[in-house]
């Protein structure tokens, strides 16, 4: 183990996980740090969220309030602190297609293995939430082929993922034909967002062709399914976007709690010097020793 980490996940590497035959799981991170435990528990792969991002960094609703750029910075911190593929949340791509293709840019640039771009109108909403509209189809298009086009033209080592939202404003058959529509445009992964029952899960894998992605969020719209399940469904990928984020809120929660009583915050903590060692404290004092004469 090294100070800094000396590679990055890229998107072939993920290309070659997704080829694989068992599912690749991909739990959400908000920040580096998460990243890093999940690296640590053995993940050959993480989601790093717009949900759990405006939580842990402005304590706000995922609902188009973030920025373009407060998400590459985080994109950017998060991929400089592990060595396996980070996937990213583009939301809509902030705009129309031509900000879409940027999205895409930057997010190649900050590292991110895959970036996500969705068929919602801006401002968007998470999507187990309601409140949620899509654009038209043309559009929706649109945003995906511009992504696909500027990842070929500027040969980025990035995979396209393209979402629909539409089961919830237009139904199940509409938003089957846009992850089919966006298969064959050149998405690398579709993501069929909020499956309501089995049936929509096992059309939805039959129907479209490529990487399929199962978005698990505790008490949300879709079944919940084992790795197997989803696997023999027919899912390449998934991914679990608040968990970390939901059980962190607990932690600090007790551990507030604790310390207003008076006493410690001694429930379910890690000691001092595990958390050095997840931040390479040793690592450091050997990198800073090295160049010392």
């Amino acid at each position: 183990m090294t100070f800094f980490p000396k590679d990055r996940g890229t998107g072939s590497e993920l290309r070659a996980l997704l080829e694989a035959p068992q599912v690749v799981r991909a739990p959400g991170c908000y920040d580096a740090l998460s990243a890093r435990v999940l690296e640590e528990a053995g993940f050959g792969a993480v989601f790093l969220g717009g949900f759990s991002v405006a939580a842990a960094r402005l304590a706000l609703p995922d609902a188009g309030l973030m920025s373009y750029a407060e998400m590459i910075d985080q994109a950017r911190n998060v991929c400089a602190s592990v060595s396996v593929p980070v996937l990213g949340d583009g939301d809509t791509g902030y705009g129309n297609p031509v900000n879409a293709s940027r999205t895409v840019i930057g997010s190649a640039q900050a590292g991110l293995a895959s970036i996500m771009i969705e068929d919602q109108v801006w401002p968007k909403r998470c999507g187990h939430t309601a409140g949620k509209e899509v654009v038209d189809r043309r559009e929706a298009l649109a945003r995906v082929r511009a992504s696909v086009r500027v990842r070929e033209e500027q040969r980025l080592d990035i995979l396209v993922m393209a979402r629909t939202d539409a089961v919830a404003t237009d139904g199940f058959e509409e938003a089957l034909w846009r992850a089919q529509a966006f298969a064959d445009a050149g998405a690398d992964i579709t993501f069929l967002e909020a499956p309501t029952d089995l049936q929509q899960m096992r059309r939805y894998c039959k129907e479209v062709p490529g990487f399929k992605t199962a978005n698990l969020v505790e008490d949300g719209k879709t079944p919940w399914l084992s790795p197997d399940e989803l696997g023999e469904i027919g899912y390449s990928l998934a991914i679990y976007p608040v968990s970390l984020l939901l059980h962190s809120i607990k932690a600090l929660r007790d551990a507030a709690a604790g310390l207003s009583a008076g006493g410690k915050a001694e429930a379910g903590r890690v000691h001092f010097e595990e958390a050095r060692t997840l931040v390479r404290w040793s690592e450091y004092d050997s990198e800073l020793d090295r160049d010392a004469d």
